[in-house]
């Protein structure tokens, strides 16, 4: 009871910290942005990820000065283990693109972890002002309970990484031909809260863990499994294909990924 009690504790005061961060992007979403290439042209990062990320990090240290973090910027690498006691896992801009570009469609999201054990994710659609988060028992927006829903693969949608569906990246391709079409957001964090509502019915990409951990708790609470595009678990330790599916249709929708050898 004392431990759930501590996870309880930690997800009310991460739901504030998130919240607070999604007020600070809102009232600063005409200011001045100072952007900078990561890994290629596309791959960028702005003062608004950092200041966001330094104010998450520096609650969390000072609040639990034990627990490890794991965070998109600024080399906070915490390796990802099943023996830490206690990881958080942080995006603090997820679709900074669609920050820069658009000013919509982009999240905050936060995953806390114990012993390699997913308690509880958040993810904040910003600009709607929707808090997607997860305990031990269930899922909700806001205060909504999210109920798990049944979904037919042939009169659904998927959520699909542009490059990878239109290379036929492990038969993606060939999937989408036995679905009603894919959609596209340029938001790991937005994509995630589509499949929360039942707008699509899986999501398939290449992500780093801070890109699913949040959304791969809170989906598991709506009856969705999260793996590597061959089947196997996530590894959360780099950049990587990853999908969340329904459980149900789990291995109906692996027996067309097996179609297309996966690069």
């Amino acid at each position: 009871m004392e431990k759930n009690l501590s996870v309880t504790n930690k997800l009310e005061q991460a739901k504030l910290w998130v919240q607070a961060a999604g007020a600070f992007l809102r009232e600063n979403i005409n200011g001045p942005v100072k952007i900078t290439e990561k890994t290629r042209p596309d791959d960028l990062v702005t003062n608004y990820d950092q200041l966001v990320q330094k104010n998450i990090v520096g609650q969390i240290k000072h609040a639990f000065p034990d627990d490890l973090i794991l965070a998109e910027e600024d080399e906070i690498k915490t390796a990802f283990s099943a023996s830490i006691p206690s990881l958080w896992i942080l995006d603090p801009i997820d679709g900074t693109t669609n920050f820069i570009v658009q000013r919509d469609k982009f999240a905050v999201m936060l995953a806390y972890y114990e012993y390699g054990v997913g308690k509880f994710g958040i993810i904040l659609d910003v600009m709607k002002e929707r808090l997607y988060w997860s305990d031990e028992a269930a899922a909700y927006c806001n205060d909504r309970l999210l109920k798990k829903k049944d979904f037919n693969l042939h009169y659904s949608l998927i959520g699909v990484n542009a490059y990878m569906y239109r290379t036929n990246t492990g038969g993606l391709l060939d999937l989408s031909f036995q679905t009603l079409g894919v959609r596209t957001s340029g938001s790991a964090g937005i994509s995630y809260t589509d499949l929360f509502e039942g707008k699509l019915m899986g999501y398939f990409s290449n992500l780093q863990p801070w890109d699913y951990a949040a959304g791969s708790i809170i989906a598991s609470q709506l009856g969705f499994v999260t793996k590597s595009l061959d089947g196997g678990e996530p590894t959360f330790s780099g950049r990587e294909m990853i999908y969340t599916v329904p459980k149900s249709l789990q291995n109906e929708i692996q027996n067309y990924l097996k179609s297309s050898k996966i690069e």
